[in-house]
């Protein structure tokens, strides 16, 4: 699976909280679903699939309706009723059970950063669409050997090393070791 949000059954993941914050902001915002659409370039049929919490979404695709909305991604993957930026909420899974995304937080920088831990199962990959301009990502692995493809060429991170690079462009994660890869990554913009 790629860079799609998704929640499995009886888990508290970030789905389950786009469908009211989606909602929420944009009536804050005073848009209705076609000038969202319009503004996002998100359909309207996915953005009115996501406020019913019918569908998934990928990763990107919620920032660019965060942008639309003058949110942030955290804004709508939070829970709402949360008093403090800890969100420790799954927001990808791979292929493989042990592959996973999760957001432990985030807090303001000029405009936003996150902190998640990361796994991909064995021959595991996430393919991330370019961030905004001006978008950096660090990268440190706690485990195993992660390959991160680049357009200036492939990096390969081993246990206890680390790589920062921009984010606006398209990149993924591959698991380039036979056991389970963990890895934490911050995200700043």
């Amino acid at each position: 699976m790629s860079s799609m949000l998704h929640t499995p059954n009886g888990r508290s993941d970030v789905l389950a909280f786009v469908a009211q914050n989606l909602r929420r902001l944009r009536l804050r915002s005073g848009l209705s679903q076609a000038a969202l659409a319009q503004a996002s370039g998100i359909s309207r049929r996915m953005i009115v699939s996501l406020e019913g919490g019918e569908t998934n979404i990928s990763l990107s695709s919620l920032d660019r309706l965060a942008e639309a909305l003058g949110a942030s991604f955290v804004d709508l993957v939070s829970d709402p009723d949360a008093h403090s930026r800890r969100i420790d909420a799954v927001a990808w899974r791979g292929a493989r059970p042990e592959s996973e995304a999760v957001l432990l937080g985030s807090v303001p920088a000029r405009n936003e950063a996150q902190l998640w831990t990361w796994s991909l199962g064995p021959g595991d990959r996430y393919a991330a669409e370019a961030d905004p301009e001006g978008w950096h990502e660090m990268v440190a692995v706690t485990e195993g050997r992660l390959r991160i493809e680049l357009a200036a060429g492939p990096i390969t991170v081993e246990t206890s090393g680390y790589a920062i690079y921009s984010s606006a462009q398209t990149y993924a994660y591959v698991n380039a070791h036979a056991g389970v890869t963990r890895f934490i990554r911050s995200v700043v913009s």
